[in-house]
C-alpha cells in the first residue's frame, strides 16, 4: 500500500456498529477522518482522528484538504457504497484511483431493494443529489420501477408533484428512510395524493411508475411526436428526426454539436439514447435557446448545454465532438469547413436542408470527401373534399459522412 494512499470509509445509518473490522481499523488508525458533519457524528470518541467537514463547494476543495495532510494516515468517510453516486469517483478524478483504498458498505439501493424485494439489476437508479428534478422525466414508462435518491427531506414530495404534471398521479411511492438504522421508516402514498410533510433527509423513494389514462407515451428509439416538443415552427420534423439520429449513430459516451438547435429536438434525442451521451445545441436566437432548454428538461434531458451565438464563432472553446449535426446555416461562410476540422478521424457528420443553395454546397462536399448524399421525402394522408389524398412535405436533401481523412488545403 503506498504511503500516501486515501482510505474510503463507507458508513451507513447504523453508524460504528454496522462496520465491518477491517473499516473500524482503518478509522481508528488515521490522523485525519474527512467527512460529511452527519457522518463524522457517526463515530465514536474512540476514533481520536482530526474530524474535518467538507466545506461546500466540495469539489474544488478536495485537492486542497488532501495536500495539507500529506504524509498522514487519512480516511474519508462515504455514505454507504463510495463508489456508487458517492465520493469515491471524485475522489478517483483528483488524486487517482490508485491512491485510494476503497472499503464499501452496502448502498442504500442495496438496502431498498432487500426491503421491497426488488431485483437490483431490475431496479433504475435516478439521482436528484445535484440534479435537476428534471431528470426524472426521462425515466417515466408506465410498470417500471425506480429508486430515486433525493438531497434532503423535501424531495419526495416534490417528486409526487412532478409525477402528478406528468401524467403519473397513480403511481406508487414508498419513501424509505434510515435504512439500516436503529430509526429505519417506511411512508407509503401515491403521487397524485402524497399525504406527507417532510421526514428525514437521509431517504430514498421508490416508485412503482403508473399513468393515468391519456397520459403521452415516449419512445425510447429516435422519432417522438413533434406534438412533444415546444415549437416556433423550426423542428426536425418525426420521420426525418429518426433518419437523422439513424446517420448520426449516437452511442454511450460521445458527444453530439447540435448546430442550428431550432427546437432542440436532435440533440435531446441524442441524449435520451443513453444515459452517458452529452450533447451541446448551438443557437443564435436568445428566444429559441430558452425553448430548446425547457425541451430538455421537459423531455428528461436538462444536462443539455445550450450555447447562444452564431456558428461558427460560438464553437470556439468547445470540447472535440464525435458527432455534429448541421441543422441550420449551412451556408454560413466557414461553418462546414470548422466543423470538418473539429471533427476527429472517424467521427461523423450529418447535415440537412431543404433549399437549393444549400444543396449545391452539400454536393459539392459530397465530391470531396464522399459518404452518402439522399433525398428525404414525405407525404402524408389528408382530406380532400370526401376523398383521402398524399400532401407531400418539403423534400429534405441529407449528407451524412464519416471522417477518414484531413482536408487539404
Amino acid at each position: 500500500m503506498p504511503e500516501s494512499a486515501i482510505t474510503v470509509v463507507g458508513i451507513g445509518a447504523d453508524g460504528w456498529p454496522g462496520l465491518a473490522r477491517t473499516s473500524r481499523a482503518a478509522l481508528l488508525a488515521a490522523g485525519s477522518v474527512i467527512g460529511g458533519p452527519r457522518q463524522l457524528e457517526l463515530l465514536p470518541a474512540e476514533v481520536t482522528a482530526e474530524r474535518v467537514p467538507w466545506p461546500s463547494p466540495l469539489r474544488p476543495a478536495v485537492a486542497g484538504l488532501l495536500a495539507e495532510r500529506a504524509g498522514q494516515e487519512v480516511a474519508v468517510l462515504a455514505s454507504g457504497d463510495p463508489m456508487f453516486y458517492g465520493i469515491g469517483r471524485t475522489l478517483a478524478e483528483t488524486v487517482g484511483a490508485e491512491r485510494l483504498r476503497v472499503l464499501p458498505h452496502p448502498s442504500s439501493v442495496s438496502y431498498a431493494c432487500a426491503r421491497l424485494g426488488w431485483p437490483v439489476e431490475e431496479t433504475e437508479v435516478v439521482s436528484l443529489v445535484g440534479r435537476p428534478l428534471e431528470t426524472l422525466n426521462g425515466a417515466l414508462y408506465p410498470g417500471r420501477r425506480l429508486l430515486v435518491l433525493n438531497a434532503d427531506a423535501a424531495g419526495p414530495a416534490e417528486v409526487a408533484a412532478l409525477l402528478a404534471a406528468r401524467g403519473f398521479g397513480p403511481s406508487r411511492l414508498r419513501v424509505l428512510e434510515q435504512l439500516g438504522g436503529e430509526a429505519e421508516d417506511v411512508r407509503e402514498g401515491t403521487a397524485g395524493a402524497w399525504p406527507h410533510t417532510p421526514g428525514d433527509p437521509l431517504n430514498i423513494l421508490a416508485v412503482e411508475c403508473a399513468a393515468a389514462p391519456g397520459t403521452p407515451r415516449a419512445q425510447l428509439v429516435p422519432g417522438l411526436p413533434d406534438d412533444r416538443y415546444e415549437s416556433d415552427g423550426q423542428l426536425t420534423k418525426r420521420y426525418v428526426r429518426a433518419a437523422t439520429l439513424a446517420a448520426l449513430a449516437p452511442a454511450p459516451g460521445e458527444l453530439l454539436w447540435d448546430i442550428g438547435g431550432g427546437s432542440g429536438s436532435i440533440g435531446i434525442e441524442w441524449l435520451r439514447a443513453h444515459r452517458s451521451c452529452r450533447a451541446v445545441s448551438v443557437e443564435r436566437d436568445p428566444v429559441r435557446a430558452e425553448r430548446i432548454a425547457r425541451n430538455a428538461g421537459a423531455l428528461g434531458v436538462p444536462r443539455l448545454r445550450v450555447v447562444t451565438g452564431p456558428a461558427p464563432r460560438a464553437l470556439a472553446g468547445l470540447e472535440t465532438p464525435d458527432a455534429v449535426f448541421v441543422g441550420g446555416g449551412l451556408t454560413a461562410p466557414g461553418l462546414l469547413a470548422a466543423c470538418w476540422a473539429a471533427l476527429p478521424l472517424g467521427g461523423r457528420l450529418v447535415a440537412n436542408t431543404v433549399t437549393m443553395e444549400s444543396e449545391a454546397l452539400l454536393a459539392e462536399w459530397y465530391r470531396r470527401h464522399g459518404g452518402e448524399l439522399v433525398r428525404l421525402g414525405v407525404a402524408q394522408a389528408v382530406p380532400v373534399g370526401g376523398f383521402t389524398g398524399w400532401r407531400q412535405a418539403m423534400p429534405v436533401t441529407q449528407w451524412s459522412v464519416i471522417k477518414e481523412e484531413e482536408e487539404s488545403e
